[in-house]
């Protein structure tokens, strides 16, 4: 079973050359406006794996020589496959660690002494525990001492580093503000390890390894920039698209304490290791033909043009030959003999994306609509991994596959409890312990027994408590009302409305569990019964919180299967992808746009706001001040001024699609 499969989307086709210069010359052609050496992989684990041998090579060279291997390491995602190969490398090629000083790059503070959610316990859990380190030779900063002592740690902690030397290799994730370790926006060049107030964007992405943002503690003890900087080598590693945006910044941006991490440009011996996601906003990346001479294709060609209109401001069949000549684009002059020539194809190319049918019209041709005109009507399934983001993401399009008469099934794949803040589960408790009262006279025993232990327990909640299994029904039951309603307002049946409530998502906590074959297995019964003709399912491919992929990784799990099984159904069956509330598919990757008039829109919003437990009280709204549906409006709008600009239809919203072609 392959649980991994949204790791392999390529949703853009980038030609090795961009990314794997031949030789000296072409890489300094290619990176002209690189101010970091950026190496770039295909994968992740590609990239973790080349890391992990210079680590190990540095690591035996030491050895030969006598010498301590002085490591800087951090907890988190990022360096988590470095560490799996260097644990392999351990196990089977005898890599010994008996050499090897670590330092721990950041602890949250303040941590209470039997803190099980440390960095420095990750770090055990990713590698330490797994090699035969000496226990002395690894220090960290200390998360539980007084606040009194914390500047005289880190003066000593600094003077340790001195003692072995220094650093041999510093081994760095980035933050989405652009911090290494914990040095946020503001920190200076030249500064030290130290007690520093975390970031909001810092503190959400550390949750995951709390029960709660709230939980998470405000500060960290961190080292310095000017004590990284003093490393003898710097890996600063970036895996997935959600980077591709501050890694530009990092690597093309002007030097800044805005981007701490764009000071790895003063370093001489910095490396930043990319796949092609975290690399994608790179100039050699998204913009090829400013560095280069380009392997045109569909996609790129309409990238390029997108780009040009916005430089320009002018709408497709605006462009002029001297538009292109001087903006690089000269290329597709001498390609098609004339900006004309381009500007109608990419115009029909665009065009052809736009359909008010996105389960296919009927009796209609459909050579170029984005969906078959048969069958009709069509089974369709809307996969939403909580309980509300079927509407927050296509909830016009949800409505115009009900009205257009389809068979619409929403699949609601995880119970979505943990997002539920403790006052929705006291005001229904109130609810429903008056109802007892009005209509009981109190008699029922086990709704006074429960109101009472549950309120007890909600009292005496101290923050990283995780909820009792009692309270999380409570809450998924909460949100299964909300989704419910949600469904009958979209005129869906409740026979139709799916709670699948998979396994992987119950911990009670932002971290999950794995995907495991209990999960797909859900699924897989799902779309066996229904044997959709159309499937729908988040592309959030990197979305903030993880929950997104692991359930489109369930769904693409459980269609791979279908597909070696040469299931009939699949071969009559679609599947498009949509975007949450946090981005849009770039331009370039749409392949169905669907226009939404403003009673749509606006019925849309309703059906966000039928999740009330969602809205100003919801823990996970992050550092975006909008409410959902505010967001997913401005994003729906977005799209449509930007089809507008471009000279195409004009519409107050659309909603943007790309297929999924089973791997």
């Amino acid at each position: 079973m392959k649980t991994n499969l949204t790791s392999q989307i390529t949703l853009t086709r980038v030609s090795p050359k961009y990314y794997k210069p031949e030789n000296a010359f072409e890489r300094s052609a290619l990176t002209r406006f690189e101010k970091v050496p950026a190496d770039i992989y295909e994968s992740a684990e590609e990239g973790a794996c080349q890391i992990a041998k210079d680590i190990a090579q540095v690591i035996r060279s030491k050895q030969r020589d006598g010498r301590f291997c002085v490591l800087a390491l951090g907890g988190g995602n990022s360096p988590k496959m470095v560490y799996t190969n260097l644990v392999k490398m351990h196990k089977e090629e005898k890599l010994s660690f008996r050499n090897v000083i670590v330092f721990n790059l950041y602890e949250y503070y303040p941590l209470a002494p039997d803190a099980v959610n440390s960095n420095l316990n990750s770090l055990y859990e990713m590698l330490l525990n797994h090699v035969d380190i000496e226990k002395q030779n690894i220090f960290s900063p200390d998360g539980t001492i007084p606040k009194d002592e914390i500047f005289e740690f880190c003066r000593l902690y600094e003077q340790r580093i001195e003692s072995f030397g220094g650093i041999d290799i510093a081994l760095l994730g980035i933050g989405r503000v652009g911090n290494i370790a914990f040095n946020e926006p503001g920190s200076r060049i030249n500064s030290t390890t130290r007690l520093i107030l975390m970031d909001v964007d810092s503190r959400n992405e550390a949750s995951k390894s709390f029960a709660s943002v709230d939980a998470t503690p405000i500060s960290s003890i961190t080292m310095g920039v000017s004590t990284i900087l003093a490393a003898k080598k710097v890996y600063l590693m970036a895996w997935g698209e959600s980077k591709s945006d501050i890694i530009k910044e990092c690597v093309e941006g002007a030097i800044t304490d805005i981007y701490p991490s764009s000071y790895l440009q003063t370093h001489n011996n910095a490396h930043v290791v990319l796949d092609l996601s975290a690399a994608a906003h790179l100039t050699r990346i998204q913009r090829p033909w400013l560095v280069t001479s380009c392997d045109w294709d569909d996609k790129l060609i309409r990238s390029a043009i997108t780009w040009l209109c916005g430089i320009v401001k002018k709408p497709i069949l605006k462009l002029t030959n001297k538009d292109y000549n001087e903006n690089g684009l000269s290329e597709l002059l001498a390609l098609y003999g004339s900006a004309y020539n381009v500007n109608i194809k990419i115009f029909n190319d665009l065009q052809h994306t736009i359909s008010g049918w996105p389960g296919g019209k009927p009796n209609a041709d459909d050579t170029h609509r984005p969906e078959r005109a048969k069958p009709y009507p069509k089974r369709i399934i809307i996969f939403s991994p909580h309980p509300d983001d079927d509407v927050i993401s296509m909830g016009g399009t949800l409505r115009r596959l009900v009205e257009q008469k389809h068979e619409v099934h929403v699949a609601y794949q995880t119970s979505g409890n943990i997002a539920v803040g403790d006052e929705e589960v006291v005001r229904f408790l109130h609810f429903i312990n008056g109802f007892n009262q009005l209509f009981n006279n109190s008699e029922n025993q086990i709704i006074n027994e429960k109101y009472k232990e549950i309120r007890e327990f909600l009292r005496t909640k101290k923050e990283g408590d995780l909820d009792t299994s009692d309270i999380l029904t409570l809450k998924g039951l909460i949100r299964r009302g909300e989704a419910r309603i949600a469904c009958t307002y979209n005129n869906i049946p409740l026979s139709r409305c799916h709670f699948l409530d998979l396994p992987f998502y119950e911990t009670g906590r932002i971290q999950k569990n794995p995907i495991g074959e209990a999960d797909v297995a859900i699924i897989l019964d799902l779309i066996r019964e229904v044997k959709p003709h159309q499937i729908f399912v988040a592309g959030d491919l990197a979305d903030p919180h993880g929950t997104h992929k692991i359930c489109t990784d369930a769904v693409f799990s459980a269609i791979d299967l279908e597909k070696e099984a040469n299931a009939k159904w699949l071969k009559d069956c679609r599947i498009w992808m949509y975007r949450g509330a946090w981005a849009e598919w770039e331009i370039e990757n749409i392949e169905m746009a669907v226009p939404i008039s403003p009673e749509e829109l606006r019925a849309k919003r309703n059906s966000i706001l039928k999740h009330q437990s969602q809205m100003e009280s919801a823990p996970f709204l992050g550092n975006d001040e909008r409410l959902f549906w505010q967001r997913s409006e401005e994003r729906n709008r977005a799209t449509a001024d930007l089809y507008d600009k471009l000279g195409l239809a004009s519409y107050e919203a659309m909603e943007a699609f790309k297929e999924y072609i089973p791997l």
